[in-house]
């Protein structure tokens, strides 16, 4: 069963008496800031990694050493 037109503005009436016009801004700007401030997050994460990714020489592993034929036996 789906919600009337009358339905909805009945809920959405209340929620402004409720809440207020001011309040609900105010809760959307804070939800928007949030979901800059994740993906802002996001960004400086994986730019750091790939730049640490950079920066580091890559390393053999012992296990490494082992497993690879050695060319000065021959």
């Amino acid at each position: 069963m789906q919600p009337s037109v009358w339905q909805i503005l009945i809920v959405a009436a209340l929620v402004l008496i409720l809440f207020g016009r001011g309040r609900i801004s105010e809760m959307m700007g804070d939800v928007g800031k949030g979901i800059k401030s994740f993906k802002k997050g996001i960004t400086e994460e994986e730019e750091a990694a790939s730049s640490k990714a950079k920066l580091e020489p890559k390393t053999i592993d012992a296990a490494e050493k082992s497993a690879a034929p050695d060319k000065t036996a021959s």
